[in-house]
């Protein structure tokens, strides 16, 4: 059985990172020709939510499962990794270039805390599906309050 590597984490909050995404947003809306060397693109999700469970799904054709990078939280899921460019023919030019290659990486800001223990990741046919159970939590805590 092959594995995707998960990592429990609380470091989500990478500045650099999103420095350069806001500079590079910023410059390609001036020039599409504008990026970094190393550019970073969002692969498409759906998140589908039950009273026990998250459900993601993200679309990562032509990744190669070694190069995904999987971090969860309580509260926040990294997804990361990286889809490398096929070369064009030698004596070919490009007249449609759509397809987006590099870096990637999204992070999740969960609507309700999960289980990090029970995390479920599987890779197949292009799409990632991350099963994840919500934590039980009290609707209503009763606090006694003293005479001092």
């Amino acid at each position: 059985m092959d594995y995707i590597k998960i990592r429990l984490t609380d470091d989500f909050d990478r500045l650099e990172a999103k420095f350069q995404k806001t500079v590079s947003d910023m410059f390609h809306s001036v020039n599409p020709m504008y990026s970094f060397s190393k550019s970073t693109w969002y692969p498409p999700l759906d998140i589908f939510e039950t009273p026990t469970e998250l459900i993601i799904i993200a679309e990562l054709a032509g990744v190669n499962k070694e190069n995904l990078d999987l971090e969860i939280n309580s509260r926040a899921i990294r997804i990361a990794g990286r889809r490398i460019g096929v070369p064009p023919a030698e004596s070919g030019k490009y007249r449609l270039a759509e397809i987006q290659y590099g870096d990637f990486e999204r992070v999740l800001y969960l609507p309700s805390a999960i289980d990090t223990d029970s995390v479920n990741a599987a890779y197949k046919k292009g799409l990632l599906n991350i099963r994840v159970n919500k934590l039980k939590t009290e609707s209503r805590h009763s606090v006694p309050i003293s005479d001092e």
